[in-house]
């Protein structure tokens, strides 16, 4: 009985050891924001396994959804729905772009990198994408680390 009770209270101190480390971002949706129009704020954020990122729709009219092709491989595809707030938690480390469906070919696009050296980078660069999605994803690449 007493095994029973000791591996429940190591389940138990292991998963809020894990949640203890794990960190939220708050990533804001706007028309116009410091870096230009219809942008994420902040647009690129480099994260640890775990850690969460909540999209808030700070101007309506704004979503967040992952763009097939680029995010890593075995990762789920996230959409939100228009003017809704909505979290995610990045297990699988990697690059993540994600766009705003109305406004993808104005740039509206993030980047969410999980861990170091993301192994699906080259497959992200290699993808076809509007230009001014382009050149935001040029910013975002000498940023991580």
């Amino acid at each position: 009985m007493k095994s029973i009770f000791a591996v429940a209270a190591f389940a138990a101190f292991s998963l809020a050891s894990f949640s203890v480390g794990a960190a939220e971002f708050e990533v804001k949706m706007l028309n116009k924001g410091e870096t230009g129009t219809m942008v994420f704020e902040p647009a690129f954020l480099q994260i640890a396994p775990g850690d969460t990122v909540k999209f808030v729709p700070t101007d309506k009219g704004h979503n967040a959804e992952t763009i097939k092709g680029m995010f890593p491989e075995g990762a789920t595809a996230f959409k939100g729905k228009i003017n809704e707030e909505f979290s995610v938690t990045f297990a699988i480390a990697g690059a993540y772009v994600y766009k705003c469906l109305p406004h993808f070919a104005m740039g509206m696009i993030g980047m969410v990198v999980v861990g170091e050296a993301p192994a699906n980078l080259e497959a992200v660069k290699a993808a076809k994408v509007p230009p001014k999605v382009a050149a935001k994803l040029e910013e975002f690449y000498p940023q991580i680390k």
